[in-house]
């Protein structure tokens, strides 16, 4: 796995990332959030050492989707987070903008971002819920949670509430498609864009072939 050029530093953060079982946030994803951070900051600037470990620590601490925890994650990653650069003899100011990028990155903490550091990790980890990948882990999660697709009855919830804890499919309108609108930088609103019209597509084509087209 490629952290270019922070390998070093990704040789002494990822030991301390939680090893757990959700491919939808294992080393890979860290790797495609350092790529669409790169992708970002190369337009919006910052200080590339702290979005890096701000980027590797973002999900050290593991809370599954489905967890009443679920809106701490990002600040009890954050605490960890400061653990870990403290261990590593990192200045407090550094470590101070290292937490607070990953305790506002999250979708669901409300926390608004402060520094570009914390905007673009925001955007680069958004980025992940959207687009082929989006649409991916989507499904993935889904089959983790033993959500159904859709519901048979009423898929595009005409006539029902959307629940995306049990149709997979409503995770769609109740989140892929309106995350557009709240990206925190130029470069990651128009990947946004790209990539939003990718879910949009293929929302159109499943229901198509089951019968809505």
């Amino acid at each position: 796995m490629r952290f270019a050029p922070f390998d070093d530093l990704a040789a002494r953060l990822l030991p301390h990332v939680a090893a757990g079982d959700d491919g939808s946030h294992d080393a890979s994803h860290l790797a495609r959030v350092w790529a669409n951070a790169r992708t970002i900051a190369a337009e919006a600037g910052g200080d590339d050492e702290v979005l890096a470990a701000a980027v590797l620590l973002h999900d050290c601490v593991a809370v599954e989707k489905s967890s009443p925890l679920r809106p701490q994650a990002s600040r009890l990653a954050a605490e960890r987070a400061r653990d870990v650069l403290s261990g590593l003899g990192w200045p407090a100011p550094r470590i101070d903008a290292v937490a607070h990028a990953i305790a506002a990155h999250s979708f669901s903490a409300g926390i608004a971002p402060q520094t570009v550091e914390a905007r673009i990790l925001q955007d680069a980890d958004r980025l992940e819920a959207i687009g082929a990948i989006g649409i991916a882990r989507c499904f993935y999660t889904a089959g983790r949670m033993g959500s159904a697709l859709y519901d048979p009855a009423d898929p595009a919830a005409a006539r029902r509430a959307l629940d995306d804890r049990v149709f997979a499919i409503d995770h769609f309108r109740t989140k892929l498609l309106t995350l557009e609108g709240g990206f925190q930088t130029a470069a990651g609103a128009r990947l946004a864009r790209q990539r939003t019209q990718l879910v949009a597509e293929f929302l159109a084509a499943f229901e198509d072939e089951i019968g809505l087209g």
